[in-house]
């Protein structure tokens, strides 16, 4: 079945960074632009990036622009987020997403930016 998990959530200071990982299985990894959402609480949730099914085109919201990177490594069905200059505004929980004529979605994983 189709599975998106993802890891490397965690407690960080304000300007530290993090790096979280999204292992997909069960679907064509490669034929579908992949995703990151974030939802704090009682926030609607936001997307944050996004980048096609080859990689080769990425976008970001405005609010982590310059900050995070989003990126995949088809040949290991993978989807990662480096996240530097962290700020308390960017606690969340972090969603992977694979978008395609469906949408999957992982469990999520909390990152904590806190002092």
């Amino acid at each position: 079945q189709v599975q998106l998990v993802e890891s490397g959530g965690g407690l960080v200071q304000p300007g530290g960074s993090l790096r979280l990982s999204c292992a997909a299985s069960g679907f064509t990894f490669s034929r579908y632009t992949m995703r990151w959402y974030r939802q704090a609480p009682g926030k609607e949730r936001e997307l944050v990036a996004t980048i096609t099914s080859a990689g080769d085109s990425m976008n970001y919201a405005d609010s982590v622009k310059g900050r995070f990177t989003i990126s995949r490594d088809n040949a290991k069905n993978m989807m990662y987020l480096q996240m530097n200059g962290l700020k308390p505004a960017d606690t969340a929980v972090y969603y992977c997403v694979a978008d395609r004529a469906v949408r999957y979605w992982g469990q999520g994983t909390q990152v904590t930016v806190s002092s």
